[in-house]
């Protein structure tokens, strides 16, 4: 973009106006356009450590370092470590040589070596020489030069020899701006401006020249006998034979109007240029500008401390607040827009030599392959959905409807609704279909040009996505509603027919597309492929792989002019191409996830821009990639760090060079592993196994840390293997480690357990058989016990069947002794009748022989008789009772003995009078006397009581 310079009158607020207007009009009007390399951030915040990073370097095993704020910062492409400096303070230099870390800081310098553990372990070399060192010494440079490792402060340059360990002093009496290395010598300059080569250890003036000593020299670079000198504010100059020249190369007017603070040669033979305020500059190897990437431009900073090219040739920045690394090799160029001007690139196309790009705010356009900047044109405020070549025209479907774009002048043609999309009807070249926010529509070429014809009648839902399968058939994918299939007649003026799908479901960001004469929808559930003859949509197992191997996204489909089919998910981009000597598909896939994109899902574009090369929009720009630049070389993985750690105490780094082995309580174990790759759109992915444990390989993952708890006690090997895209692994790597028993499961413990044991075996075997030898004895006393208790009980169960025996007997006797008391009642009852009968006869006639029957009639029923009779029975039957109650009773007469009798035996008053040849009253009276001679209380009956007895 041109610099304009522009002088104000502080008094003139016209002219402030004006011109406030005319820069609103022209960056309104236009966007800087420039596509870059991808450019990497890291904040402070991301590795943790302090904004600024003073010198960079990298190791044999790719792992970057950084002299920060806070310390050493250590890089390994999946992890950052940070290494306070010894004395607490800013660590300015850092360089790697021979595997050692060499820093230099405040009043200190030395190097870091790694242990075992994978920890760097800090060594000073200033410590034996702290007394030759300068009050307020900071190291801001570290060179290296054969066997020497040299330490520039302000003042001195200490000298170093690695393999005496021997120092020695430069000691210029001026102050000291910097040191350079070109490889085969050594030079610094001084406050003064001089420029002095090291040789011997000894300072040698090469250059006093005014060029030079009004110029801070940054870098110097050799050129076979000339010295390139990169300044600070003057650009470029070149020494040669003692004279300076100013070089003519076209960089020098931007680096003139920059102040220009590091500098890194690159491999190509070009360089890169960091500056105070305005970003870096790369360059080509003819020194011109090939990169100037700025702030606004996707830089994180404008102000460049360090730079530094890594063994992958990307390029470092050590910024004054964080870090970026710049893809300068990716296939990949990025255009991003930090000023919001262009917006979200929906869609582009490139149209007779120019670029367009559809954004949310509006369409601009460009020279392809120019450094112009973007032109908005005119009249295309909003958003642009589509942008359609056919017929040697361009279309834009637009939020207002459908313009014709021709060099770069848009002209409206429909504006009855907005425009999603546009399809070519087959067999007419002189119509168009166009998807609509309402609908579908047409547009005709007529003699005067393009213009609208009609509306499709009889069907006004949103047609995003269409596909025509015939002359009269046109499918509409609907995100809210599924799918239709319109019949349309062959004008294309109505609909005469919309079926609505089932199935397959609606789904978000759904896509449909006509691919190979085939339609396809796209959703979360899968890819459908449209049957022609049953109408019907079934799963199509080989597209649909991708999203059972990948998670969805988006199911926009793509299919570009050479006939690939796109897609999106979220871990990779993938297409598909025809085989060369076959009509089967190939499937391809670039490792860029969603996330990296930046795209706006369901509104993911691809443009071809050239046979190989792509345009793919995202939410502030958009990137480009050549498909046939990708090529993915897969770096070895190591393992970093092994920590375990006990329960609820801090972990500790162990060897990660030796077999671990750890008691039985440190079996919580984190792995961390990384593989040195930097590139912005290509993430590593890792896979794990633990054998012993975990035998089967974890799915890949971009996790560079695993753990394991609670491991059993065992050996164990953990290994680990990496790929970038599709690329194989290139190595596996493993760490061995053993888990010990705790002291009571070794195998001494075991052999003393088996020696207990026997001992215990034979111990509770004797008290085994002593008890049962005991029990033997206690169960024969008890068996002889049970049989004596046996017999006892077969005696008590003899004499109760005896004594049931004998019950029944007086049961017997008893009913024997109430049968015959009632054969004697009844027949003193039947004597005591005829009595009575012959009395009445023979009262007054009674002859003699009537009254001799009277009297035999009266000794039949004397009531001794019957008592004696009675009696014995009643003895025989209930013995001792008569005795018994006399004992109670001595009171009681022979008669009373009689009735007491007849009541044992529960007979009523009447039956008891005739066995008294008394009268019932009588016998009432002479219970009422057996009672009171008995002395019975009111409430016990006469019966109850001689019952009980």
């Amino acid at each position: 973009m041109p610099r304009i310079k522009i002088s104000l009158n502080s008094n003139s607020h016209v002219q402030k106006s004006l011109i406030g207007l005319l820069l609103f009009g022209l960056f309104s009007c236009t966007v800087f356009a420039q596509e870059l390399p991808p450019i990497v951030p890291y904040s402070p915040k991301l590795y943790n450590a302090g904004n600024q990073n003073w010198m960079i370097d990298q190791d044999a095993q790719k792992r970057l370092f950084f002299a920060n704020n806070e310390g050493l910062l250590e890089f390994t492409g999946a992890s950052w470590n940070l290494y306070p400096s010894p004395n607490e303070t800013i660590i300015r230099s850092v360089k790697v040589i021979d595997g050692l870390i060499y820093t230099g800081c405040y009043m200190e310098f030395g190097y870091w070596k790694r242990e075992a553990t994978g920890i760097l372990k800090y060594h000073s070399l200033s410590a034996p020489i702290r007394k030759y060192l300068l009050d307020d010494e900071q190291f801001w440079n570290i060179l290296q030069y054969q066997d020497f490792v040299l330490f520039q402060s302000l003042s001195r340059i200490y000298i170093y020899q690695k393999s005496t360990r021997k120092f020695k002093i430069i000691a210029p009496k001026e102050q000291i701006l910097k040191a350079f290395n070109t490889g085969s010598n050594l030079y610094y300059q001084t406050t003064t401006g001089n420029l002095y080569e090291i040789e011997n250890a000894k300072s040698k003036l090469i250059s006093n020249d005014p060029k030079i000593k009004t110029n801070k020299i940054v870098r110097i670079e050799k050129k076979g006998e000339a010295l390139v000198i990169l300044t600070q504010l003057n650009g470029f100059l070149t020494l040669y034979q003692g004279k300076v020249f100013a070089s003519n190369f076209p960089v020098n007017a931007l680096l003139q109007a920059s102040s220009v603070y590091s500098s890194q040669h690159l491999k190509n033979g070009g360089s890169v240029i960091g500056t105070v305020s305005d970003g870096i500059i790369i360059l080509n190897p003819d020194y011109s500008v090939q990169f100037h990437i700025t702030q606004a431009l996707g830089l994180s900073n404008n102000t460049a401390l360090s730079l530094f090219e890594d063994h992958d040739k990307n390029v470092w920045v050590g910024l004054d607040n964080g870090i970026n690394c710049i893809n300068l090799q990716s296939p990949v160029k990025s255009y991003s827009d930090r000023s919001g001007l262009l917006g979200t690139v929906y869609t582009s196309e490139l149209y007779q030599g120019i670029l367009y790009v559809g954004t949310n705010q509006g369409l601009f356009c460009k020279k392809w392959n120019s450094g112009e900047s973007f032109r908005f044109v005119a009249g295309t405020k909003g958003q642009v959905w589509n942008l359609f070549a056919y017929a040697g025209s361009l279309f834009c479907g637009h939020d207002s409807g459908t313009f014709l774009i021709k060099d770069a002048v848009a002209t409206p043609i429909f504006s009855q609704s907005g425009t999603w999309k546009f399809a070519a009807v087959p067999n007419n070249p002189n119509l168009l279909l166009q998807g609509n926010y309402y609908g579908l529509s047409v547009l005709e070429k007529t003699t005067t040009g393009w213009r609208f014809r009609n509306k499709i009648a009889k069907f006004d839902y949103s047609s995003k996505n269409f596909e025509l399968a015939g002359p009269n058939q046109i499918y509409v994918s609907h995100e809210y509603k599924g799918i239709f299939r319109l019949e349309v007649d062959a004008a294309l003026t109505k609909s005469t027919n919309v079926f609505t799908y089932d199935q397959p479901k609606k789904g978000k960001n759904a896509g449909l597309i006509k691919y190979q004469n085939q339609i396809y929808y796209a959703s979360k559930n899968g890819i459908y492929k449209l049957n022609p003859q049953t109408k019907s949509f079934a799963r199509d197992p080989f597209f649909s792989q991708i999203l059972d191997k990948d998670e969805y996204t988006s199911g926009k489909l793509i299919v570009d002019k050479t006939n690939k089919l796109w897609m999106f998910t979220k871990n990779y981009i993938h297409y598909f191409t025809v085989g060369k000597l076959s009509n089967k598909l190939e499937f391809n896939f670039i490792p860029i996830s969603a996330t990296l994109t930046n795209s706006m899902l369901g509104y993911e574009n691809v443009t071809q821009i050239s046979p190989s090369s792509y345009l793919i929009g995202t939410t502030d720009g958009y990137y480009t990639l050549n498909i046939d630049d990708l090529s993915f070389s897969n770096h070895p993985v190591a393992i970093t760090y092994v920590s375990n750690y006990k329960q609820n105490e801090r972990e500790q780094f162990v060897s990660v060079t030796e077999e671990g082995s750890f008691s039985h309580d440190q079996n919580n174990l984190m792995f961390s592993y990384a593989v040195p790759e930097f590139n912005k759109y290509i993430n590593a992915e890792y896979q794990f196994a633990l054998k012993g444990f975990q035998d089967n390989w974890s799915k890949w993952s971009s996790k560079s840390a695993t753990g394991f708890k609670n491991l059993e006690p065992g050996t164990y090997t953990f290994m680990v293997r990496a790929k970038i895209a599709n690329s194989k692994p290139a190595n596996v790597a493993r760490y061995t480690f053993t888990i010990l028993k705790p002291w009571y499961a070794t195998n001494l413990a075991l052999f003393i357990y088996l020696i207990l044991g026997i001992y215990l075996g034979f111990f509770i075997h004797k008290k085994y058989k002593r008890y049962y030898q005991n029990q033997r004895e206690k169960l024969i006393e008890e068996n002889n016990l049970l049989l004596e208790i046996k017999e006892l009980e077969n005696e008590q169960q003899l004499m109760k069947l005896r004594n049931e025996q004998l019950a029944k007997d007086v049961d017997n006797k008893s009913k024997e002794l109430a049968v015959s008391t009632l054969t004697l009642i009844q027949k003193n009852e039947l004597l005591a009748l005829i009595k009575e009968d012959l009395n009445k006869t023979s009262a007054g006639d009674a002859t003699r022989g009537v009254k001799n029957v009277i009297s035999k009639i009266s000794k039949n029923i004397s009531e001794d008789d019957n008592w004696n009779v009675f009696r014995e029975a009643f003895d025989s039957a209930d013995k001792d009772f008569l005795k018994k109650i006399k004992q109670a009773h001595p009171a009681l007469t022979p008669n009373d003995l009689r009735l007491c009798a007849y009541l044992r035996l529960n007979l009523s008053s009447k039956e008891i009078a005739p066995l008294l040849n008394i009268s019932v009253r009588s016998v009432e009276i002479k219970r009422y006397r057996l009672r009171k001679k008995m002395d019975l209380p009111h409430e016990q009956g006469l019966v109850e009581y001689i019952l009980s007895i």
